[in-house]
């Protein structure tokens, strides 16, 4: 055993069935990602720092999918020394019942020097709150485990931390246990702990399920004569654990200030920032104005001194340095290349590549569009499944005619190319470089560099013959 290792058990069994929610707790959504992201991107963080470590996330409750989810977000993506594993807890007979699991099916668990117990449920505890308690045991060698407390003025349904009047040594009464004096206290347990992994193991088996609940409490570790610490932290809410959708909301509401604080400190300028939506992975740059109303979803990327106007919906996307999205333009796994202006009213869909210098105007659509620099598709357009050379023009009302009924197809136009509006092209078809396509007019054939078309039928005007057609009031 390492003298400097550390084991995490991430508590993940719950059914969550206050939440009414489709899916384990555990996978719970907040700000474009699930619960159980936060406690372990953290846990993985902290034990980075350890000469060897490993994780045992604890599952239960439909824990196929918890652990599919797991395994294609997490296994090969921490570090070659972190090692992560799963542990099934299929009886859910309490906290310390799960502890004794993780240590039972999770290799080496027990050889670590030190064991965190962290819930998939508490999405606002960060590394930082770890590398505190860690700090008290190193400072304190004689210590065999510490737990972080907070004080919360409603503590009802939590467990009171009873001090001893020592430094050292301490209970926790769980919510049901307690009598109405202990239930007074305001102190409360937050889930959180570290113990020495010797004294964990020793002292698991030792645990009662003599209870009104019924159940294996890991809390009954904590006891007035053990070398234990209440660990008292600042900030209630970091503490907050989920198990209803008001409390979900809470959870989510306080991990948006914490985003947008990060955005403002990277020089991100928020009009309205209560009223803009960003999902926790998403990135924005320096300089960049956010106008009120904003969505920004999944893993968009937006860049610097760019503007986003208000209503604008942009999801899985990367917008690049210098662009304007205007008002209500909806863009999903698209690309936009540096000083493009989108929209208004735009919608880019999935496999859309928007060139350097480009305009796409007011009620334009695209789809699997790979536009080069400089293009202008200004207003009223469909533009699928197509690739526009530099420079190219495309006027209002410009349709490309993709899909056959049974197979979509590819409509290619050059470089320079000027069509005018109200065209359409029947795909497959390619316009050269330096075309220029009348308006009105449908192709269906390929034109070659520098060549002219126009595909319209020949206007008949008939003298005084209007009012053949025209109903009289």
């Amino acid at each position: 055993m390492s003298n400097f290792s550390c084991g995490i058990s991430v508590l993940a069994a719950g059914m969550g069935t206050r939440l009414k929610l489709d899916v384990p707790k555990a996978l719970a959504p907040i700000l474009g990602k699930k619960l159980i992201d936060f406690p372990l991107a953290n846990s993985i963080k902290f034990i980075s720092q350890f000469d060897e470590s490993l994780i045992g996330v604890v599952t239960g409750h439909r824990y196929e999918e918890v652990e599919s989810y797991v395994t294609k977000n997490y296994c090969g993506l921490e570090s070659p020394s972190i090692k992560l594993s799963y542990a099934r807890q299929l009886k859910q007979l309490g906290t310390a019942d799960a502890l004794k699991i993780y240590f039972d099916q999770t290799k080496n668990a027990n050889k670590m020097a030190y064991t965190v117990i962290i819930c998939a449920d508490t999405p606002l505890i960060r590394d930082t709150d770890l590398n505190r308690l860690l700090k008290e045991l190193k400072d304190n060698p004689k210590l065999d485990g510490v737990a972080a407390t907070f004080i919360e003025k409603n503590p009802q349904g939590y467990g009171r931390i009873q001090r001893s009047g020592n430094e050292i040594g301490f209970s926790i009464v769980e919510e049901k246990d307690a009598n109405a004096e202990q239930k007074k206290i305001t102190e409360v347990n937050s889930g959180l702990y570290i113990f020495k992994t010797e004294f964990a193991v020793k002292h698991l088996s030792n645990v009662s399920n003599k209870n009104k609940s019924g159940e294996f409490y890991l809390t009954d570790l904590f006891q007035n004569n053990f070398m234990v610490k209440a660990v008292l932290f600042e900030k209630p809410e970091t503490f907050i654990g989920v198990n209803t959708l008001k409390q979900l909301e809470e959870v989510t509401t306080l991990a948006k200030l914490e985003k947008l604080d990060a955005l403002r400190s990277n020089g991100v300028r928020m009009l309205d920032a209560n009223s803009l939506y960003i999902d926790w992975d998403v990135s924005v740059g320096s300089g960049t104005l956010l106008y009120p109303g904003v969505l920004l979803q999944g893993k968009t990327k937006v860049g610097e001194s760019s503007i986003i106007e208000n209503g604008s919906v942009i999801k899985d996307s990367t917008i690049e340095n210098r662009v304007t999205i205007k008002a209500y333009s909806y863009l999903e796994e698209t690309v936009v290349r540096n000083e493009c202006q989108i929209g208004p009213f735009a919608r880019l869909r999935p496999g859309t590549d928007v060139g350097e210098e480009s305009k796409i105007g007011n009620f334009v659509e695209t789809k699997k569009a790979k536009l080069e620099k400089g293009v202008k598709i200004s207003h009223l357009s469909y533009v699928g499944d197509a690739e526009i050379g530099e420079e190219s023009n495309i006027g209002c009302g410009f349709v490309t005619c993709n899909y056959d009924g049974i197979k979509k197809h590819v409509t290619k136009v050059g470089k320079r190319t000027f069509i005018g509006s109200d065209c359409q092209t029947v795909a497959p078809v390619n316009i050269g470089d330096d075309c220029f396509v009348a308006a009105g007019s449908t192709i269906t054939h390929s034109m070659p560099n520098g060549s002219f078309a126009i595909a319209r039928s020949r206007q008949v005007t008939k003298e005084d013959f209007a009012k053949k057609f025209l109903k009289k009031k």
